[in-house]
């Protein structure tokens, strides 16, 4: 029998975790997701943040780093560091047998750096030199100051997460960033099959937007027939927005231009569906990922 995570396979999705914590990785129960078909991790400051305040399992590495008198933000990404080098390590065999496919780790810049050019790129290349992992992704908004800073680091052959996707529209821009950068890494004499890159749209949090601007019309409405055309809407703009990004990713991955970098050897920058947990109890817990299973794509979890 083969199980649901198999089947995404078959299917050409790859499905990454949307959590990383110190004692999954030493009690081998990330490399067990891995052995299950797991073939990638995801992590934020949030993330890790509750990580370290909801454990014991840092306090050792704590009392080392204050020891070495670091001070509490240096000492936050040095331990998330700490964590990402371990989960690269982890899903190195995945990067090994898909020839860096699959198997990346992300690690985000600081959200402080969202609109801010310049301290973005340098953040982004600190951390993916300090990783020092061929299988590791940073994590870039795709903020409109953010789009400069993906392209420079592409450029730099760095691997790309492009996180808090909404819109077609931001995504063009986004798409059109990844192949700009990797026209400048090859112009530069660099190799675009060494680097890879995902752009994550944040599904259920369309809904809850969308939703709360329907319920307040809903409510306005005095004809039946309205209200309940209104209803039926509830619930249907995030898939309805992430299959149009599909549409986009189809229509921007062929032409000339792409054509060009893919006879260089690049990758397409694949969709990654994230926010895909239901805000809502009305929904099913598995709509998003039940609605948005297709080739070249990354589910999360």
């Amino acid at each position: 029998m083969t199980t649901p995570i198999q089947e995404l396979r078959k299917l050409g999705q790859s499905l990454w975790l949307d959590n990383i914590r110190r004692q999954l990785i030493s009690s081998g129960g990330l490399a067990k997701l891995r052995d299950e078909g797991v073939s990638g991790v995801t992590s934020n400051p949030t993330i890790f943040d509750k990580a370290v305040s909801g454990s014991s399992d840092y306090d050792e590495a704590l009392v080392r780093l204050v020891g070495e008198g670091k001070d509490p933000d240096d000492i936050l990404w040095e331990l998330m560091l700490e964590d990402i080098r371990a989960a690269a390590d982890v899903f190195r065999p995945v990067y090994d047998q898909t020839k860096g496919a699959d198997g990346y780790v992300s690690i985000e810049v600081s959200p402080a750096l969202a609109m801010d050019t310049a301290g973005t790129v340098a953040m982004a290349r600190d951390l993916f030199g300090r990783a020092d992992r061929p299988n590791v992704m940073v994590k870039i908004p795709g903020t409109e100051p953010g789009l400069p800073a993906i392209r420079q680091m592409l450029g730099e052959g760095v691997n790309i997460n492009v996180t808090l996707i909404f819109s077609t529209e931001r995504y063009d821009a986004v798409v059109d960033s990844f192949m700009s950068g990797l026209e400048d890494l090859v112009k530069r004499g660099g190799d675009p099959r060494r680097v890879a890159s995902v752009a994550s749209f944040f599904v259920s949090r369309v809904d809850t937007k969308v939703d709360r601007a329907l319920e307040a019309r809903i409510e306005a409405a005095s004809d039946p027939r309205e209200r309940r055309r209104l209803q039926d809407l509830l619930g249907k703009a995030g898939i309805a927005n992430s299959k149009m990004a599909y549409e986009h990713w189809k229509r921007l991955h062929s032409g000339s231009r792409w054509e060009t970098l893919g006879h260089a050897g690049a990758r397409p920058q694949r969709c990654l569906w994230a926010s895909t947990s239901t805000k809502d109890p009305r929904y099913s817990d598995t709509m998003y990922i039940e609605e948005l299973i297709g080739p070249e794509t990354v589910g999360r979890k």
